[in-house]
């Protein structure tokens, strides 16, 4: 069983048609971000394997990486948040440059919570993405980028996405504990021994950053990167300064929706205030 697909570079053909000691039966897809989707194309090719994937992530891969406009929306979205010209024409220029790596599998067979796949209790767990899935068996949790060791996992605010992700992703950590696998296989690094302690120290990541966030707020409007620069003040490139945007993002909506901040105008540009 091969769990998600990376990038697809040239080496995975390579590597796939290498001698296994067993065929490749079936092909997971935690999510759908490129390290993880854009090979499925070529993995599904190479072994023949059919590719598994939740119904909202792949509406969303093909809302995403199937549209030709993506670059364009996403860094009007961006410059919407303050984001300078500079920064977001950037973005775009990467996000035509990659179009031509972008091979994920077309009408993959979809999934959903209490779906069996395999063997596998597929779990929904969003929040790194819309439509995360882990798959669970035994006590050990194909984890994805759900629980990662060492860094949080990116929760980000973008187009089209849930109004609240990282509410979304604090629900999924409570999930864990509930699910309470004893060891969990993440899509980077290596194997947690114990989830749950992990899940709580991700939300008491996130509880310590969205005191910061709200510490950033006053009376007058400041705009999703300004609050950046404030809570990620290194200096970034425009792909780090990106993210660290999108997560800033997700941290203002979530103190949006539990009342602690307001949100102002929604279209460009899209500003924050203290409640």
């Amino acid at each position: 069983m091969l769990v998600d697909t990376g990038l697809g570079l040239p080496d995975l053909e390579e590597l796939l048609r290498a001698e296994l000691e067993e065929p490749v039966e079936r092909i997971l897809i935690t999510h759908f971000h490129p390290d993880h989707v854009w090979g499925g194309e070529t993995a599904h090719r190479v072994t023949g394997a059919p590719v598994f994937q939740g119904r909202l992530d792949y509406e969303q891969c093909e809302q995403v990486w199937g549209s030709r406009d993506w670059p364009e929306r996403i860094a009007a979205w961006f410059r919407g948040h303050g984001v300078p010209p500079e920064i977001a024409d950037e973005v775009l220029d990467q996000g035509v440059a990659a179009a031509p790596l972008i091979r994920f599998a077309r009408d993959p067979e979809r999934l959903a919570e209490g779906d069996r796949v395999g063997g596998w209790d597929v779990v929904e767990l969003p929040g790194h993405a819309d439509g995360h899935l882990g798959f669970l068996h035994d006590g050990v949790l194909l984890a994805g980028d759900h629980l990662l060791p060492g860094i949080t996992p990116a929760v980000g605010l973008y187009p089209e996405s849930r109004p609240d992700p990282l509410g979304a992703y604090l629900a999924s950590l409570q999930r864990t504990f509930e699910l309470a696998p004893r060891i969990a296989l993440p899509g980077h690094g290596e194997p947690i021994d114990d989830p749950v302690a992990r899940a709580r120290e991700i939300v008491e990541h996130h509880d310590e950053r969205l005191e910061r966030t709200a510490e950033a707020l006053g009376p007058e409007p400041r705009t999703g990167y300004a609050v950046s620069l404030a809570l990620f003040p290194t200096e970034l490139g425009p792909s780090q300064r990106r993210f660290a945007v999108a997560e800033t993002l997700s941290h203002l909506e979530r103190l949006v929706t539990t009342g602690s901040a307001r949100r102002l105008g929604d279209v460009g540009p899209v500003t924050y205030t203290a409640a």
